[in-house]
């Protein structure tokens, strides 16, 4: 006997047991059966199916099927369950043979399927006409896009429902074709009837019956009779009478009259309906003079727009006019089929299946088509040429160019960005090459801002998405140079802007000029997940978080950060010191690590700190000895001296006093600075440009060593060669010199180092008298210079600036001298800074020197022509003044936006005042204090024109602050400044000046909130001698209170109004604030007193205490000082110390010592502001005013219950209700620095609960956020949550200085909020005696909503009956007549409302209705 097979039998087992089973011919357990297949017709061949066995075919060659059978298996499942198995009722009625057919069963029974499946009958196709595809003219079929959908047939063409893509596709393809069919047709045939009706048919409004034999619209698919089409015929007829009978102008005014009256969306439509019955290529006497239908009508395809996507997004913008006659679709026919003739080579009889021409297998050697544009209006992706600039998509180029070497759009010259990313991954090293250079060109014009125009999206935002940073990277580390310098190149553009290096370095000799902002990125709070929950010794730190981040994430964030940490530094180390590669290549790199070097301190530290850079660009391209070039183009500039190697030398020296020394001391600039500058430039055997390139950085990188004290030594030793520098500048800035653009940044930079120096002398004897007082404290050593080293400069310095002022006169020398000028301005002004600290200070010797000055120098400047024009240009170059559009830049790739600054009108081009004016501010501030005598004579600067209008527009701008704009603004604040420090030292003593000292005071105002970082010593000063001067607040004396009081008086008998509180005492609380002025500058200062540090840091800068200073480099640009709302800055101080806790209760049980006077002081102080400087707060919305005057509530228990805040919070109530300042106080946004409104809301009402006592003030308060269009979530929180309060809420109308029209127009829709309002009536929650203001306006919402007679749902209409059923049946009958005959609020009378003696009509018989219908409900209840 056969044994089963076992899991452990191996194959060899399995294989000899199956031998032992054929070999035995025993039955096997399962028989094979052969079934046949009706639906293949093997019916009749069953029989002989079942006789051939497994394997064998049919006759008809039909694989036959196999069906396996098991034995002794049950024909159903066993049930799973121990229940008896259910019998169906169906099932027993059917009798089943055993030898059945079950598909013959299926016929029987199942007669739904194949009724259907049997009565398929093949359409009869013999008399349809058959046509080839039509010949494209391509070498390969076109792809198919969807954003093509709008060439396609609509879906309404076709017979009703849906369709695909791809059918309707084919749809326009059988469209075309008739095209063809239709150009054989007579043309006679075609405008038979157009010539009877005489009438140009692009006149006619889409009635054409020489195409259509029907209507194109009416279809007479909803008259559902027999004869539909016959009724759609007989309209038509009708319309075709009308038409002829009409004239032409008549058709016309029809026209004009229906395209007026009609959506222009129906129009579409009927255009469309048009389009899809006439083919626009058969009918070309529709438009003579060659114009499309889409272009008589704009409204067409207005909305067919494409989305740019992955690194080709950047699309042309479509120009409708230039495109005009490219929208009409050019010859669509094919082009005539290449026929043997065409063929470079003839076939020979000889070649094997070469007989025969087949046209469409060598289309792909056409030409190119001409490029025109797609019939549509969607942009189309944009295509430059290996120089970067675009090309138009109808502009047709010669092939040999290039630029026709891609797939997509073949006959479009030019190549796509994303073509370009695939071309720089080539294996080809040419095309990589080429696409990296390509891509620099497009780079340096999208910084110059040639694209924005023409192109829709940022292209370096685009590219930066795309990959852009990883693709130059990965393209530096290739072994071929050849790549490596396009990449280089590419990532020099990218990161650096040629102009903006420029202007910074045209801004160095400017006053605080070598200072600038870290070009950081905006900082982006983003909150982490894993940081959650975490107490604050467990969250990871910054450097941490950095540090887990990816390369992508930190590099999307700040393209340095993420290049720094791709090791990009150690990269450009190996390509400097081992590939030594092409000049070019060099000044990339060097131009490049400067950029990173001005991003930030860490940047730059990293950079100094990166092994062997330095050493080599020292070595390499800042030698201390080298031969002459033998070209003035070197092919190499290894061992030669280079200008871009001392900049970055000056830029890293920037960053900190520290990184300064490490250079001059550890890296050897101190010996390069005295190698460059011992010498005149022209004995160093360099190219005269480099020469002076050279020596200029080598100046400023003295001028900011100098900056820090240091680098003070290099002045004794070379100070021969200085004082020789000084007596050649006259001559080598001779017109006729062929480098003064040179010449002149050359000698701006010897100023500025001279300047520097001057500061570093006179903070010699201050340090050496610190050193003996100090004991061991830290203490800046002395420098070397002393203040006898630099006295003998001055007179020099000052005989060339009178020459300068006397060479405005002459043409050829005037440009130069006022470029000169402002520098020699800044060194007087620190010469006469320090000297007035020195022990050897003269004071009168320094006054007759300084009214010498005065009348030989300055006043002649100040009177010349060329000077006046100048400051003529102040309000058209200002910042602050002019919103001018800026390039494109990316927020993690800031830029200063400089592309064009020299030919444009802005604060660093030739033509600004600025310069000029603010190194005559900073000498007028310093000599006016050293002689006030001399004050007077500046009065004419101060209210000339120019500055009067000046002063006007800052008062009222309101500039945006970005990197763009930051470093300008920085230079515009210090003249606003310096103009405000003179007016403050001239109001005192001269009249003409006082009448605009409203104008100063407003000036001030506005420039405080404005002061950027780096300036907190500016606003300390504004706040200290300007801001609460009552000498500046001229309404204070000139009978401003009094005006205030008497416009009170008049608005009073004007409006009839009760006596309230505080309606009189406005003019008097301003007098007393104008008393209060030096308490409420105390109190303010104090509460600044955080800034301290930042203030004495910004002190030392400013005043160019330069042994103190930690660095040139600004702190980061995060915003301004001092906030936009600091005028409430105690409140808000206070609130944040003592204010209401998550528990709901106040965090301390007392107020601070002096939190009372500082409360008081800061009200009077906005009392002061909203009355008389009502502009200097436009800048804090009216909801942020609203917030923040609410801490005088949430601070305290009992605060608000003080007399002196009571008065000032009403006085200022009443100033933020009136009328214009209720229109613009918008609730429903949230104040700045609150999540939302409503829970600042919340936190009052529940304020007001428990400590109000039924204070009137707060009361008003509250009720204010309750008008009727805020959101009525807040008026639910009343009625709802806290209607407890209802009770002490006693503001009257008179009381409220609110109108309470504003509470109860328009009636209230909110269903929820009306049954809280019937509720606390009916419950007695809200009583008039109580609440007297929202009883009313309770009143008024449930009146108005009982007896409205709108349409509304059916749950509205039955809230409606029953509030009136229930009214009409109330026992309280003074509330039942309140209810029933409100009338309007009427302010003035005793009950405070008015009611109707009697229902009127309609309302009596809506109440009779509504009592009719509740008793019929009742009966048919009972």
């Amino acid at each position: 006997m056969l044994r089963r097979p076992k899991p452990t039998d191996s194959e060899a087992d399995l294989l000899r047991e199956q031998e032992q089973f054929l070999t035995s011919g025993a039955q096997s357990a399962a028989s094979v059966i052969r079934r046949p297949d009706k639906r293949r017709g093997e019916a009749e061949a069953a029989g002989e199916g079942e006789a051939a066995g497994d394997g064998q075919n049919t006759e008809n060659g039909q694989t036959q099927r196999d069906v396996v059978s098991m034995e002794d298996l049950p024909d159903q499942l066993p049930s799973l369950t121990p229940a008896p198995p259910k019998k169906s009722r169906f099932k027993a009625n059917r009798v089943k043979f055993e030898d059945e057919d079950a598909a013959e069963r299926l016929d029987r029974h199942d007669t739904h399927i194949s009724a259907v499946l049997s009565r398929i009958v093949e359409r009869d196709t013999s008399s349809v006409p058959i046509s080839l595809p039509v010949f494209t003219g391509l070498a390969f079929p076109q792809v198919h896009h969807r954003s093509e959908a709008s060439t396609q047939v609509p879906l309404s063409s076709g017979g009703g429902g849906k369709k695909s893509i791809f059918a309707r596709q084919i749809a326009a393809q059988r469209l075309k074709e008739g095209k063809m069919l239709l150009h054989c047709a007579p043309r006679s045939a075609q405008s038979t009837e157009a010539r009877e009706q005489d009438v140009p048919p692009d006149t006619t409004m889409d009635a054409d019956p020489s195409r259509v034999s029907g209507s194109r619209l009416v279809s007479g698919q909803g008259l559902g009779g027999p004869d539909s089409t016959g009724e759609t015929m007989k309209i038509h007829r009708e319309n075709e009478e009308k038409l002829r009978a009409m004239s032409q102008s008549e058709i016309l005014e029809e026209q004009k009259k229906l395209l007026s009256q009609l959506d222009p969306r129906l129009v579409d439509f009927v255009r469309s309906r048009k389009a899809q019955s006439v083919p626009s290529s058969a009918s070309p006497s529709k438009h003579p003079q060659g114009q499309s239908s889409k272009e008589s009508f704009p409204h067409d395809n207005v909305s067919r727009q494409s989305e740019p996507s992955g690194a080709a997004g950047v699309f042309q913008k479509h120009q409708d006019e230039v495109m005009k006659e490219e929208e009409e679709e050019e010859d669509l026919s094919s082009p005539p089929a290449m026929t043997e003739k065409d063929l470079p080579v003839k076939p020979q009889k000889e070649w094997v299946h070469m007989d025969k021409v087949e046209p469409e297998k060598l289309e792909w050697m056409r030409d190119l088509p001409a490029p025109r544009r797609k019939a549509t209006k969607m942009a189309m992706e944009a295509r430059f040429d290996f120089a970067g600039m675009l090309i138009p998509p109808t502009e047709d180029l010669p092939t040999h160019l290039g630029l026709h070497h891609h797939g997509q759009e073949p006959e479009r010259a030019g190549y796509s960005l994303q073509e370009l990313f695939l071309l720089s991954r080539s294996q080809v090293i040419q095309q990589r090459s080429l696409a990296l250079s390509t891509l620099a060109n497009i780079l340096a014009k999208a910084h110059n801002g040639e694209y924005q125009s023409a192109l829709k999206g940022n292209v370096m935002s685009t590219l930066l998405d795309a990959g852009l940073i990883f693709l130059l990277r990965f393209a530096l580390d290739d072994s071929i140079e050849g790549v490596m310098s396009a990449a280089m190149h590419a990532l020099n553009t990218l990161l650096v802007c040629t102009e903006d290096e420029a202007c910074l370095d045209s801004t160095f000799s400017w006053f605080r000029g070598m200072a600038s902002f870290p070009l950081l990125p905006c900082a982006q709070e983003e909150e982490d997940e894993e940081d959650e929950g975490l107490g604050e010794i467990m969250k990871m730190t910054v450097k941490e978080k950095e540090e887990r981040k990816s390369d992508h994430d930190v590099a999307r964030q700040d393209v340095i950060k993420g290049l720094l940490k791709m090791k990009l530094l150690p990269r450009l180390r190996y390509i400097l010191e081992v590939v030594r590669p092409s000049p070019r290549v060099v000044q990339d790199i060097l131009e490049v690590l400067t950029r990173i070097a001005r991003h930030s301190s860490s940047s730059a530290t990293q950079v100094l700190d990166c092994p062997r850079l330095l050493e080599v660009i020292m070595t390499e391209f800042l030698p201390t000895s080298w031969t002459a070039p033998a070209s003035p183009l070197p092919h190499s500039v290894y061992g030669l001296p280079l200008a871009g190697a001392m900049k970055l030398l000056r830029v890293l020296s920037t960053s900190g006093r520290h990184a300064c020394a490490r250079l001059l001391n550890s890296v050897g600039a101190r010996e390069r600075l005295s190698r460059l500058l011992s010498v005149d430039p022209s004995e160093l055997l360099l190219e005269p440009t480099e020469a002076l390139r050279i020596t200029t950085e080598a100046y400023r990188l003295w001028a900011v060593a100098a900056g820090y004290g240091q680098a003070c030594q290099l002045y004794i030793d070379l100070y021969p060669a200085l004082v020789k520098e000084l007596q050649s500048v006259h001559r080598v800035l001779a017109p006729s010199h062929p480098l003064v653009p040179l010449q002149l940044q050359r000698v701006l930079a010897l100023l500025s180092l001279l300047t520097q120096v001057t500061h570093t002398a006179g903070c010699h004897q201050e340090l050496q008298a610190g050193m003996v007082s100090s004991q061991g404290d830290e203490c800046p050593p002395p420098p070397p210079v002393s203040w006898g080293h630099v006295t003998g400069l001055q007179a020099s310095l000052l005989a060339h600036l009178k020459g300068f002022v006397k060479s405005l006169d002459c043409p050829d020398q005037k440009e130069s001298s006022l470029t000169l000028i402002p520098a020699y301005l800044v060194y007087l002004e620190a010469y006469y800074h320090q000297l007035s600290k020195q022990n050897c200070f003269k004071p009168v010797e320094t006054l007759q020197e300084l009214e010498l000055l005065t009348s030989d120098i300055l006043l002649p400047l100040l009177s010349h022509s060329a000077v006046q024009s100048l400051i003529k240009n102040l309000k058209s170059t200002s910042v602050v003044c002019n919103i001018q559009s800026s390039p494109e830049t990316t927020p993690s790739l800031p830029g200063l936006a400089c592309p064009g600054w020299r030919d444009r009108l802005g604060l660093a081009a030739p033509c600004s005042p600025f310069p000029l004016l603010t190194g005559l501010g900073l000498l007028l501030e310093t000599i006016t204090g050293i002689h006030k005598g001399l004050s007077h004579k500046f009065t004419g600067l101060l209210l000339s024109e120019p500055v009067i209008g000046y002063l006007r527009s800052c008062s009222q701008a309101t500039p945006t602050l970005s990197h763009t704009r930051a470093w300008l603004l920085q230079h515009e604040h210090h003249l606003l400044y310096l103009l405000l420090r003179l007016a403050h030292r001239l109001v005192p003593i001269e009249p003409d000046v006082v009448k605009h000292a409203s104008l100063y005071h407003q000036s001030a105002l506005v420039l405080l909130p404005w002061l950027l970082p780096g300036s907190e010593y500016l606003a300390h000063e504004l706040l200290s001698t300007i801001i609460f001067n009552k000498d500046f607040i001229s309404e204070g004396h000139s009978g401003g209170p009094e005006a205030v009081e008497l416009g009170e008086l008049k608005l009073h008998e004007d409006s009839h109004h009760r006596a309230s509180p505080s309606l009189q005492t406005v003019g008097a609380l301003l007098r007393e604030a104008c008393v209060q002025l030096p308490s409420i500058r105390g109190c303010f200062l104090t509460h600044l007193a955080h800034l301290e540090s930042s203030v004495l840091v910004s002190r030392d800068s400013l005043l160019s205490r330069n042994p103190w200073i930690k660095s040139h480099l600004l702190p980061e640009l995060t915003g301004p000082t001092l906030p936009s709302d600091w005028p409430y800055l105690p409140l808000v101080s206070l609130y944040e110390r003592t204010g209401v806790s998550d528990g709901g209760g106040l965090a301390v049980e007392e107020l601070p010592v002096g939190a009372l006077q500082a409360v008081t002081h800061c009200l009077q102080w906005l009392l002061l502001l909203e009355v008389w400087r009502e502009e200097a707060l436009k800048v804090v919305l009216p909801v942020a005013k609203f917030a923040r005057l609410s801490c005088v509530f949430l601070c305290s228990s009992d605060l608000f219950l003080e007399r002196p805040v009571q008065r000032l919070t009403w006085g200022l109530f009443r100033l933020l209700t009136r009328k214009s300042r209720l229109d613009s106080l918008d609730l429903n946004a949230p104040p700045p620095g609150l999540a939302s409104f409503q829970d600042l809301y919340s936190a009052l009402l529940a304020q007001y609960e428990a400590v109000s006592f039924g204070d009137r003030l707060f009361g008003c308060w509250v009720l204010l956020p309750l008008q009727r269009r805020y959101s009525a979530a807040m008026r639910l929180a009343v009625f709802g949550e806290h209607v407890g309060m209802l009770r002490s809420l006693g503001v009257t109308l008179q009381q409220l200085s609110i109108p309470i029209e504003r509470f109860t127009s328009p009636p209230e829709d909110s269903l929820p909020l009306l049954r809280l309002y019937f509720r606390s009536l009916v419950t007695g929650s809200l009583k008039r005696h109580w609440c007297p203001v929202l009883y009313i306006v309770a009143l008024s919402h449930v009146n108005a909503f009982i007896f409205s007679q709108d349409a509304a749902a059916q749950e509205v209409e039955a809230a409606r009956h029953s509030m009136l059923w229930k009214i009409y049946y109330l026992t309280d009958e003074v509330l039942r007549n309140h209810l029933l005959l409100f009338r309007l609020p009427q302010q003035h009378s005793e009950s405070e409302f008015d009611t109707y003696e009697q229902l009127p009509p309609i309302r009596a018989k809506r109440l009779e209705n509504v009592l009719k219908l509740q008793d019929n409900s009742d009966d048919k209840g009972d």
